[in-house]
């Protein structure tokens, strides 16, 4: 059995807003070991690709399903963090992994993310039951206004999927349901300290601007997939595999193998960034 590692008040409050920050996720040492991995492993760095925003500006992200024997598989696979997950998602069925990816903007040139919900590239993978999907970002650098922290709009994951369309090589959601969302409801700018958790439902309206700071805004998110929500359009089967929980201090001190045997997504192969025809209609 799980530990339960949230307040009965922090799991209504996910369902409230649709999001929560849980302060401290991670501990200063577990986020210098995840920091420097990061930057000094080849294989990370070698597999990242960009995505432009609408001005051109780049956010560089590594992608990759199978949580391994690494330092960010062992975050991944934790007991704090599926524990955590699972409270929120309920259900009988287990956690599965779906994908994380390592988000990197750089000072002065980290591009934006438009106003999206993450199903609204998940729909295109076809995966069945929004609910029943979820992401944890953990910052591994301090995240705020001026290095373009994510903003949230409060209890956006309430109106159901948005339709979405190429916003540079992102995904965008419809703007004028956007900004009724955004004349109706809360926007909150989700500032983190390095090793916060910022949880969020899959149809939670959310956006970040370019990094025009001297700093870099690092992180990691991780991305959930109860085994019950089947996916018609995802060649990766890491979706509906129950993941291989490790105790907490794995992290710390478990042996750590290297990045380079983790299964990497390549731009190109990725569904939700090819045009099926719906997105101008």
């Amino acid at each position: 059995m799980l530990t339960q590692k949230l307040t009965p008040a922090q799991v209504e409050l996910y369902h409230q807003q649709g999001y929560i920050i849980i302060k401290g996720f991670c501990k200063p040492d577990e986020v210098n070991k995840l920091y420097n991995t990061a930057l000094e492993d080849n294989a990370m760095l070698n597999n990242a690709f960009d995505l432009d925003d609408l001005t051109g500006k780049k956010t560089k992200l590594s992608l990759w399903f199978t949580p391994g024997n690494d330092i960010f598989g062992y975050l991944i696979r934790s007991e704090k963090m599926i524990g955590s997950v699972k409270q929120l998602l309920g259900g009988e069925a287990p956690i599965c992994h779906y994908h994380s990816k390592l988000m990197q903007k750089e000072p002065k040139v980290g591009g934006a993310w438009e106003w999206h919900q993450d199903y609204g590239y998940w729909y295109k993978n076809q995966f069945m039951f929004p609910d029943e999907l979820i992401s944890v970002m953990v910052a591994l650098t301090e995240s705020n206004k001026q290095n373009g922290c994510l903003q949230v709009i409060k209890g956006s994951h309430k109106l159901g999927r948005l339709n979405h369309g190429f916003a540079g090589e992102q995904m965008g959601a419809d703007i004028q349901m956007v900004n009724n969302a955004l004349k109706t409801m809360e926007l909150v700018y989700a500032e983190l300290e390095a090793g916060d958790a910022l949880i969020l439902h899959s149809n939670l309206l959310h956006r970040s601007e370019a990094n025009l700071s001297d700093h870099p805004r690092w992180s990691i998110i991780s991305c959930y997939n109860l085994q019950s929500n089947p996916a018609y359009n995802e060649t990766s089967a890491s979706y509906k595999v129950p993941v291989d929980i490790v105790p907490d201090n794995a992290i710390m001190d478990w042996d750590a193998d290297s990045l380079s045997n983790a299964d990497f997504l390549k731009k190109e192969n990725d569904p939700a960034l090819k045009k099926t025809g719906w997105e101008s209609a």
